[in-house]
């Protein structure tokens, strides 16, 4: 009240705004009450009190009043400043419609009384709960409070509050634990009802909607039952309340709320207040001085529901200045006509009203198309001095002309905190994600693990990504890395250990050569078909380097290398054992009178089925390389790790060449089989009988695990099963034979070769 009265004053004063008009003003107490703020509005509507200035001291019930305010020769005033509460000036507009008198509230904030075509004459240099409540969803989302209660007095204010609250927080992911509404008479039942579910629910922060006087209530009751840990969110009704600091300091510590801009100084209203004199209050005499003591009354440094009032009555002279200004003919009224701003109509001050646009203590004041100024509100903080006082501390801004990205301005590092957080559900960490609770908020949640090949980034994640084919995700499944490429190389141990087999089973080989041919004079190598020997010795040694050709990384051509090695060389190897029995079969055979079988398989013939049963492999081999030839393959079908494998191409041209080498062996061991129990001491059938049954119990064994395996296992049991059948060729065959040689040389003679 005190500085509209001031602010009037300041207007009169000046010679730039309004040099020829003086204005006057009317006050009536609304005592917060609508039957009270309906007659007090009439009365300054309809022109009483009489010419001049009067002021009902009915202070003491309520600190809203209805300002009024109008040209001084006016009885009747053209525009009332006021209410503060938004249901009462609800009631205000709808009673006064008629009139179309214009209302400035200086603090109701209800988003309701934005609807123009409801309340076309209503404006208020107060914003709008709309900005309030994207602020408050801003703030809850921002601290990660996704599990907050509401509360709010059974008012017009609070009701639309909260709807928006609800409506707003859904996109940034908060959630009410509860909703809960109070008499603005608080009974003991109704603080009961309300301190119950404030301590049945697990939401540690409280966004309130009401004013101080209610705001007592509940702290009182909260200090009975001893409930601690509460963040409390104020509303801009009581963001600002300091007297509840008084009492209950130990419960607010740390609350966080929107408080309207703050003038940080209106010049001489400081001195306008403490040069009051007022009389009739005892124990004072009514001639102190105010500027002996401190209070509430003449503290000037929160500014900001009297600067709301400062504004406003500005609002109105700006509006009546640009009413002066008015160029006959270029009017905004009918046929370009402008209002005397002497006798003003209601209806033509409302016009210009809305157009202001002016500049105040340095902040520029304009209105939207609701009568909204621009929403900016101050986050302040309620800080504990170490003397036990209240600090309120300014720890960020709203400003709704910004970015919505950057509208909410915080620094964190200067808060104080009652309690930290206040979640329904723990965020789910990265490597996870979010799975509802059926029928429960959006809030509350169960955290499940990324499923295999897939990761999340982020907290809270809706879904998990799936890493891309040569990736896969790490152990904490938040991050997709290069998938680990494997094949059997010759830098690991089980490669080593291969190629060193290998190596020695071609040495070996080679080795028993030169021994053989070291004694190629020899009964025991002369009658075991020295030639055919040395060819099998060295087809071995070739069978023994082709698991070389296995180990390393594949590429095209070492695959379309390696299948025809392996089965052309060992098509060479069973084609000179069959070729051997043969020669056992037909040499017994020979002996028969009259038989001329040897003329017919001599050396040009033995070499010449060797030849003959290898070319069917090579022709196998050929049309295979032609058709579909094998190729290097990276497969990522396998969860952590691309094989790096030679694919055959044409499964059927790998089991042709692997049949027709099981085809071979059948043979072999077939006719071995048949000459094992022939007379001769160094009989080799016998030999060959055992290499063959070496031979099938390997690949017998192979097929099954080479199906079943994967990756360089798969390569190292193709490699196991050339060698492990090489090495019983070699054993088996040639062995014995290295031993009368090398240790027996006395049985290396015809003698002993002839005794049977």
């Amino acid at each position: 009240m005190q500085t509209m009265t001031f602010a009037i004053t300041e207007i009169n004063q000046r010679s730039d705004l309004l040099p020829h008009l003086k204005l006057g003003f009317h006050i009536r107490d609304s005592c917060d009450d609508i039957p009270v703020s309906l007659r007090a509005a009439l009365l300054l509507v309809n022109g009483q009190p009489e010419i001049g200035t009067s002021v009902e001291n009915n202070q003491e019930k309520n600190n809203s009043y209805n300002l009024g305010c109008a040209a001084i020769q006016s009885t009747v005033s053209p525009v009332i400043i006021g209410d503060a509460a938004s249901g009462v000036s609800m009631a205000l507009l709808r009673s006064l419609g008629s009139f179309h008198i214009p209302l400035v509230s200086y603090f109701a904030s209800c988003s309701c009384l934005s609807n123009q075509k409801e309340f076309p004459t209503f404006m208020r240099s107060m914003p709008s709960d709309a900005f309030q409540i994207r602020a408050l969803a801003r703030l809850v989302s921002y601290f990660g409070w996704t599990w907050v209660g509401v509360i709010g007095v059974e008012s017009d204010y609070a009701r639309f509050a909260i709807q928006l609250f609800l409506q707003e927080s859904v996109q940034y992911g908060v959630c009410a634990a509860y909703t809960h509404f109070y008499p603005v008479v608080l009974s003991q039942q109704a603080l009961d009802e309300l301190l119950d579910v404030i301590q049945m629910s697990s939401s540690k922060v409280i966004i309130n909607f009401s004013g101080e006087s209610e705001m007592k209530g509940i702290l009182r009751q909260v200090r009975r039952r001893n409930i601690t840990g509460l963040q409390w969110i104020a509303s801009e009704a009581w963001a600002t309340a300091k007297s509840l600091w008084e009492t209950f300091g130990d419960l607010l510590a740390g609350t966080l709320g929107f408080a309207i801009q703050r003038a940080d100084v209106i010049p001489g209203l400081k001195e306008h207040l403490a040069g009051l004199n007022y009389q009739d209050r005892l124990p004072c005499k009514g001639t102190e001085d105010l500027n002996d003591v401190y209070s509430s009354y003449s503290d000037v440094t929160q500014l900001r529901v009297s600067y709301n009032v400062y504004k406003a009555v500005y609002v109105v002279a700006h509006a009546l200045q640009d009413m002066s200004n008015c160029v006959v003919g270029q009017g905004p009224f009918l046929n370009g006509s402008c209002a005397d701003p002497k006798n003003v109509k209601p209806w033509q001050l409302v016009h210009y009203m809305k157009g202001a646009n002016f500049s105040a203590l340095g902040e520029r004041v304009s209105f939207d198309q609701n009568g909204d100024p621009i929403a900016y509100y101050d986050l302040m903080n309620w800080q504990r001095m170490p003397d036990g006082s209240l600090h309120l501390v300014k720890v960020g801004f709203y400003d709704a002309s910004s970015p919505s990205g950057r509208s909410l301005v915080i620094n964190d590092s200067v808060i104080q905190w009652p309690a930290s957080r206040s979640v329904c559900s723990d965020s789910c960490p990265q490597g996870s994600r979010v799975t509802r609770r059926k029928g429960e908020p959006i809030c509350c949640f169960d955290c499940v693990p990324c499923a295999e090949g897939e990761v999340s980034n982020t907290t809270d994640s809706l879904d998990c990504s799936r890493c891309s084919e040569d990736t896969w995700p790490n152990k904490a499944r938040d991050l997709c890395i290069p998938k680990t490429i494997e094949f059997l190389s010759y830098h690991e141990l089980m490669g080593i250990v291969l190629c060193v087999v290998s190596v020695l089973g071609a040495c070996i080989s080679l080795s028993i050569l030169v021994i053989f041919f070291t004694h190629k004079d020899t009964p025991l190598v002369r009658a075991n078909n020295m030639e055919l020997s040395f060819l099998l010795l060295v087809f071995l040694a070739v069978c023994f380097l082709v698991g070389l050709l296995f180990i390393g990384e594949p590429s095209d051509w070492l695959c379309r290398i390696r299948y025809p090695a392996f089965g052309i060389s060992f098509a060479l190897c069973i084609s000179c054992l069959l070729a051997k029995t043969a020669v056992v079969l037909m040499a017994f055979r020979s002996t028969l009178p009259g038989s001329r079988v040897m003329k017919w398989f001599g050396p040009n013939q033995q070499r010449a089925s060797v030849l003959f049963g290898t070319a069917v492999q090579v022709i196998i081999c050929v049309v295979w390389l032609l058709t579909s030839p094998p190729h290097a393959n990276n497969n990522t079908d396998y969860s952590s790790t691309i094989i790096i494998e030679c694919v055959t191409g044409s499964e059927a041209g790998f089991w042709c060449v692997l049949g027709y080498i099981g085809i071979l062996a059948c043979m072999c061991f077939l006719m071995a089989f048949l000459a094992r129990k022939l007379p001769d001491n160094f009989n080799e059938a016998k030999f060959i009988t055992f290499s063959m049954l070496i031979f099938f119990a390997v690949w017998v064994t192979f097929i099954p695990v080479y199906v079943s395996t994967a990756g360089k296992y798969t390569v190292a049991v193709h490699i196991f099963a050339i060698l492990a059948s090489a090495f019983g060729l070699l054993f088996c065959i040639f062995v014995p034979k290295c031993y009368i040689i090398i240790v027996k040389p006395e049985k290396n003679s015809k003698k002993n070769m002839m005794q049977r």
